[in-house]
């Protein structure tokens, strides 16, 4: 069977399921993205089952049979649009990426959390916002899609801690200019920062904040000299918010002040 199409070009709206509920075989030609709120399910995807869980994205391709059964209560919130509303360059490098197939991708706890973020302000554009909200909605889709199309395959181990570390790590290291305190990677992960330091300490011998300022200063170090910005557009362009902090924690680490490592290294 096939569904009506959705009259608007792009749209943003949740479905709720009730336990053992069925919504029977179609297929649309538009692109769709669910986002599963809460509730687990199964979703049929041109007869191939996958588990529904929260924070799962299902990802349908057009002309994709596909199907629900709820397990439980369901809350499911879909994105579904067409690609012409978009430029080039997302037409060509990210949607193709993301759609490369029909399937349930499970992301990282960052990546969850930055996707969560992204819907609510794309809930409110659509509800709320003024006479820009398509052009803020289709910003925050196009960061969506690249959230997706850069998110790696879930690792293979099965021991929870090495895999909050390794994802912890990578956050840090892709994300350091974005990165406040402790208490702001604790929140991202949904745990307590103690339990985040106690592990993270015990597969890295650091804290995560020191590894952050280890991060943020190697990249310091290799612009200072292999480029000419000035030191506050480096500070800046890092993370760091202050520029006696910065300045301190470079002394205190590397032995002279940025400006000195500067011209020293350049000399060599």
């Amino acid at each position: 069977m096939k569904a009506d199409k959705h009259q608007a070009l792009i749209s943003l709206y949740e479905s709720k399921h009730n336990e053992k509920e069925k919504v029977k075989s179609h297929y649309h030609d538009t692109y769709q993205l669910l986002y599963t709120l809460k509730g687990t399910g199964i979703c049929t995807l041109h007869h191939q089952e996958y588990a529904m869980e929260q924070d799962n994205f299902i990802i349908i391709p057009p002309a994709t049979e596909h199907s629900i059964a709820a397990s439980s209560k369901m809350t499911v919130l879909v994105l579904e649009f067409e690609t012409d509303i978009f430029d080039s360059n997302v037409q060509v490098e990210l949607i193709p990426e993301v759609f490369r197939s029909a399937r349930v991708q499970k992301l990282s706890t960052f990546d969850s959390s930055e996707i969560r973020q992204l819907l609510r302000k794309m809930l409110y554009e659509q509800s709320y916002g003024d006479k820009l909200w398509e052009t803020g909605l289709k910003i925050y889709m196009a960061e969506l899609f690249f959230i997706i199309a850069r998110s790696s395959q879930e690792p293979s181990q099965t021991d929870i801690n090495t895999l909050r570390v390794e994802q912890l790590k990578h956050y840090i290291d892709t994300r350091y200019f974005d990165i406040k305190n402790a208490e702001d990677i604790a929140d991202r992960m949904g745990i307590s920062k103690r339990y985040i330091q106690s592990i993270f300490k015990e597969y890295y011998n650091t804290t995560p904040m020191q590894y952050l300022t280890e991060v943020r200063l190697g990249l310091v170090k290799q612009m200072l000299v292999e480029t000419d910005k000035d030191i506050v557009s480096i500070c800046f362009e890092v993370g760091f918010e202050s520029l006696s902090t910065f300045y301190r924690l470079f002394k205190n680490n590397v032995g002279v002040p940025p400006n000195m490592y500067r011209i020293t290294q350049r000399e060599r």
